[in-house]
């Protein structure tokens, strides 16, 4: 069973076709929307975040059998991390809202502390809270959960803290994950001190039963064994990158996460790199979709930018903690051979290379920018929501306006000298034409997706849940998908993450659809 059918339950039903169409899933769906931080839990199963779903799942290690303890739409939001204290509260901070919750065995939740800007790590130690915040300036606190005292700050000023564990000696250990480095603190004096360096995006660390200090390498996805006296380092595990956290069990068992698939598994400590997968890798959305000229289809895949090649291996092309890649995706499009053209979270307009060329940031800190398409002079139209405008930017990365006044713009795409773009917050597809806005298609609910298939525009409603066409010749438009697995159930939400996109066009006609809902990527062609 896959997420979306594990979130809907009965009310799950698969994605139909019109008459005349076919259609099937490129890839298969995930179980978890991606994975983050993990614990075991007082029941002995693996309690596993999800940020991009904001949900957590416990997963059986004996089996990976899999049940939503707080879903999607529930009151825990954007979830990166998780812990237990010794009454069996499950405790966990909310990346995107800045703040700790606490969830009791009954099911009840709280907020416990907040104004936490990128709430990340958590730690229990003999019932003691302890969190950290990854950014720059990030900082650590130790909190009172139970007597409504203010978080007592502990360190400050740190690049980048994440996963944290009290060691043997009594110091909250810590990782710098930009600088590759491990750092240890007093609890009560603050002082710190480096214990090693040189490692490649440590996400977490966590002392094994034995008392060793053990950390992964979301960079190169070994795993070390590190001698706090020498911090001689010793591999005792490497699998693929992208490691998000992990945890052990009491018996010494290692089970680790991947934010950049989704993947949990269980992994020989032995230098075997044998691994028991309990949750398969998969796609963390995938929600925006470009067909490129050599054939492969470029995914958004949240942290990380996929590709898929035409025998239907998924590889992954850079992440957010690579220092080679531009940043949060939000859009992405193709553009001339060899290039994509990207819009990030941050409001930067990107040319990207998939062959591993560095990338070219044309224009920084839009207005929350979401579609992007390349206009046959080789400039890019760039829809800004911030600020209801159609932009054009050049190669110098001077922008002007093609059009203002839209409401929440999202997609773009273009043909015959027009731009076509989706607003959210008018629920209709529009045609901008010699400074002329008219509309193509209203009465919508969450139009997130828009591709061009000869003479008919193509629209993705996430929130009907189906794909639209409509004759650009004759403005007759019909339905092609329903039910489709895309977007958010009813009444839910992931939270302020948001992204446009969910479509592509390929050259013999297949129409790609991101169904971020799964996970998965959907064809349709005409039968």
């Amino acid at each position: 069973m896959n997420r979306y059918q594990m979130l809907l339950g009965a009310d799950a039903r698969e994605p139909q076709a019109a008459s005349g169409w076919n259609i099937a899933r490129l890839l298969p769906a995930s179980g978890l929307y991606g994975a983050n931080g993990m614990s075991v839990g007082p029941d002995g199963r693996l309690y596993v975040t999800q940020a991009f779903g904001s949900q957590v799942t416990a997963v059986d290690v004996r089996d990976g059998a899999m049940e939503i303890i707080s879903p999607l739409g529930g009151p825990i939001v954007a979830p990166d991390d998780v812990g237990f204290d010794s009454h069996g509260i499950m405790y966990v901070t909310e990346v995107m809202s800045a703040r700790v919750c606490a969830r009791t065995p009954d099911g009840k939740t709280r907020i416990v502390a907040d104004n936490l800007p990128s709430a990340n790590g958590l730690t229990v130690h003999q019932d003691r809270v302890f969190i950290d915040e990854f950014r720059g300036g990030g900082r650590i606190f130790e909190l009172y959960p139970h007597d409504g005292r203010e978080p007592r700050l502990i360190a400050d000023g740190l690049r980048g803290p994440n996963a944290l564990m009290v060691g043997p000696d009594g110091k909250l250990y810590f990782p710098l994950v930009p600088n590759g480095e491990v750092w240890r603190v007093d609890i009560d004096t603050g002082v710190k001190e480096k214990v090693v360096d040189g490692l490649k995006s440590p996400p977490a660390v966590k002392f094994n039963p034995r008392g060793e200090l053990i950390v992964p390498q979301a960079g190169n996805g070994e795993i070390v064994r590190i001698d706090i006296q020498s911090g001689a380092k010793t591999v005792i595990a490497k699998v693929r990158p992208g490691i998000d956290n992990f945890a052990f069990a009491p018996d010494g068992r290692m089970f680790v996460s991947h934010f950049v698939d989704g993947g949990v598994a269980e992994v020989a400590t032995d230098g075997s790199n044998v691994e028991r997968v309990l949750v398969p890798k998969g796609l963390v959305g995938p929600w925006g979709l470009a067909c490129g000229s050599d054939g492969n289809l470029y995914l958004n895949d949240g942290l990380s930018l996929g590709v898929l090649s035409p025998t239907r291996q998924v590889g992954r092309l850079g992440g957010l903690l690579d220092s080679s890649f531009p940043g949060f995706v939000r859009s992405l499009t193709a553009g001339a051979p060899g290039e994509l053209w990207l819009t990030t979270m941050a409001g930067d307009v990107a040319q990207y290379f998939p062959d591993g060329r560095p990338f070219h940031l044309l224009a920084r800190k839009l207005k929350n920018p979401y579609g992007i398409v390349r206009l046959p002079d080789g400039t890019v139209a760039v829809a800004e929501a911030g600020t209801g405008k159609l932009l054009r930017i050049d190669a110098a990365g001077t922008a002007s306006t093609l059009a203002e006044g839209l409401a929440k713009p999202c997609e773009v795409v273009a043909k015959n000298g027009a731009i076509f773009v989706s607003e959210l917050g008018a629920g209709r597809v529009v045609k901008i034409e010699n400074g002329a806005t008219t509309t193509v298609l209203d009465g919508l609910k969450k139009p997130m997706g828009l591709a061009v298939r000869g003479d008919a525009l193509l629209v993705l409603d996430r929130g009907t849940k189906d794909l639209r066409a409509v004759n650009l010749g004759t403005g007759s438009a019909q339905t092609l998908a329903s039910h489709l697995p895309v977007g958010d159930p009813d009444g839910c939400s992931r939270g302020p993450m948001d992204f446009s996109g969910g479509l592509a066009v390929a050259g013999d006609g297949t129409i790609y659809i991101a169904a971020d809902g799964e996970g998965s990527v959907l064809t349709l062609q005409a039968a």
